[in-house]
């Protein structure tokens, strides 16, 4: 799954957004406690992501190396942990995104902290953490660049 583009969020009409992504499916390469041989949606690569809010004359950049990646014909759910930001906080934080092949007019892109991943607690709203491959439908459309999402299988699980 690769590409970079960028994508149109209702919410904010007139902001920049930008995302590209460098990922490649590497199954069972990332061994935890409890799963010896990792997991099938194991991957790597990296992400950039830009913001830049005209209105407020603001914006933000940042890196993130990708840790799991599922595909499902001309769509992908990955996940990436945070490696470098001009935000600090966000270091070390995953998050999670979706994207549709194609280019403007057809190709779409979902990032986890947009229109999901809130829990109420006592009345409030708190951000939970993101798990690998969690994300929400590819909800923004792309308006310039593009992705190519290369389906592949689920790998059978190791041999014990």
């Amino acid at each position: 799954m690769s590409g970079r583009a960028r994508v149109f969020y209702r919410y904010s009409p007139h902001d920049d957004i930008r995302f590209s992504v460098d990922a490649k499916a590497a199954p069972f390469s990332r061994p935890i406690n409890g799963l010896p041989h990792g997991m099938p949606t194991d991957a790597r690569g990296t992400m950039t992501i830009s913001h830049w809010s005209p209105g407020k004359k603001q914006g933000r950049r940042a890196e993130a190396s990708v840790d799991c990646l599922v595909t499902g014909g001309d769509s992908a759910t990955l996940s990436a942990v945070v490696t470098k930001s001009e935000d600090p906080e966000e270091i070390g934080e995953r998050m999670g995104f979706s994207v549709k092949n194609g280019g403007p007019g057809k190709g779409r892109f979902g990032f986890s902290w947009a229109v999901s991943n809130v829990d109420v607690v006592d009345g409030h709203a708190t951000f939970p953490h993101v798990g690998t491959c969690m994300a929400p439908a590819p909800f923004a459309s792309v308006t310039k660049g593009g992705f190519k999402v290369t389906h592949a299988e689920l790998p059978p699980l190791p041999a014990e």
